[in-house]
């Protein structure tokens, strides 16, 4: 029997999650570890294992719509970077480790850090795609920022010359790598966006190892790219390279060249569209213009141009009838109101009491009220008794 001061076992799992939850340590946590008892849940697709060192070990799980990004297959015996959360599963009071992110081992501190930096700003919503600015379609001032020695810059201006050589290029010179570079590229940045000084801002560099292109992975270039009010195009790297300043900016292009070809459209294809319009446009005039002369030769040839004194004489035929039909109309109103007029003025004069008194009658009456019977009358009244052709006043003897 449970006391009343008794927990039940769901209830005290229950208080521990939600300690566990409540934790901010362990809301992101990476941990560097070998897997053992790895199994792949192919019904459900989630993967289940253990992360072990020399002396512990932790459960931990991966469902599936965190492992289908993964690059490789684990297996047990492999050493392996994951990134996640703690938590604890309830049913069977055992805390865990939710993995979202899975990398082998081996790719150092740099890449801890950016997978850090990279769920800390994803969390922040810095990634939210709500945030992404429009890049204009014609913009007609490029910002470029980039090293002015590094073959990024003679492949974005060969690029912009060839795509739409209309565009101005506004270049600003920085340093791509180095512990200046950051810096370097964060003034840069809000240079442009103080000034207004471009409708597009391209930022990047060619390839290199990671540690080449860290400074487009310091938060601070991350965040200077977010809050500038310009549209900014990344272009780190080559193709297969990522950085943070990828997923922050407003659109990121492979390569340096690629993002040149992204900010501006092709004048040959503007040109191309240009003459299209121009010939529907003029193929459209001409066509209304044909419809138009086609009209007024219907109109020219028509009996109102051709005769149109016989016309004027048909209408004024059918305005004659048109009259003589509303004038016998209106006669025949007349004598038809005329009669039901005269039928009821008869009837008016058949029942006039004056008819009455023409043959004798007479109409009394006492204070100007109708007398119908002797009784209404006493000694004294005074009347007035009316005639045909008058009334009299008598009084009752």
């Amino acid at each position: 029997m449970i006391t009343p001061s008794a927990l039940t076992v769901t209830q005290v799992n229950t208080y521990i999650k939600s300690l566990i939850d409540e934790d901010i340590n362990l809301k992101a946590v990476i941990i560097s570890g070998e897997i053992s008892n790895f199994k792949n849940h192919y019904r459900t697709g989630h993967f289940y294992m253990t992360l072990k060192d020399d002396k512990s070990s932790i459960k931990a799980v991966m469902f599936s719509t965190a492992n289908r990004r993964l690059r490789f297959m684990p297996e047990d015996g492999m050493q392996v970077i994951a990134v996640g959360r703690i938590s604890v599963f309830e049913r069977d009071g055992q805390y865990q480790l939710y993995i979202e992110d899975m990398m082998p081992d081996g790719f150092g501190n740099l890449n801890l850090a950016f997978e850090k930096l990279k769920q800390k700003l994803s969390e922040e919503g810095l990634f939210d795609s709500v945030h992404k600015k429009p890049i204009p379609e014609c913009p007609m001032r490029v910002g470029v920022i980039t090293s002015p020695t590094g073959a990024a810059i003679e492949d974005i201006l060969n690029v912009l010359g060839r795509r739409f050589p209309l565009a101005e290029v506004v270049f600003k010179g920085v340093e791509v790598q180095g512990v200046n570079a950051a810096p370097s590229i964060v003034n840069a940045i809000k240079t442009f966006d103080e000034l207004k000084a471009a409708d597009v801002l391209i930022v990047g560099r060619g390839g290199g190892s990671i540690e080449d292109l860290w400074a487009f992975n310091e938060e601070s270039v991350a965040r200077a790219i977010y809050n500038c009010s310009i549209p900014v195009i990344s272009a780190v790297g080559h193709e297969t390279d990522y950085t943070i300043a990828d997923f922050v900016a407003d659109l990121r292009a492979p390569t340096p060249s690629a993002a040149a070809e992204l900010a501006v459209p092709d004048m040959r294809e503007q040109l191309a569209y240009v003459r299209s319009v121009r010939l529907f446009l003029n193929d459209f005039m001409q066509n209304k213009i044909a419809n138009e002369r086609n009209r007024i030769a219907s109109l020219i040839n028509s009996k109102s141009f051709v005769k149109p004194a016989d016309m004027i004489k048909s209408h004024r035929q059918y305005l004659d009838n048109l009259i003589l039909s509303c004038e016998s109309s209106a006669e025949l109103n007349i004598k038809k109101h005329r009669l039901e007029f005269s039928s009821l003025v008869g009837k008016l004069d058949a029942m006039s009491p004056l008819k009455v008194l023409s043959r004798g009658y007479t109409m009394v009456t006492k204070e100007e009220k109708v007398l119908t019977s002797a009784q209404c009358v006493q000694t004294g009244d005074e009347l007035d008794l009316y005639f045909a052709d008058g009334n009299v006043r008598c009084e009752v003897k």
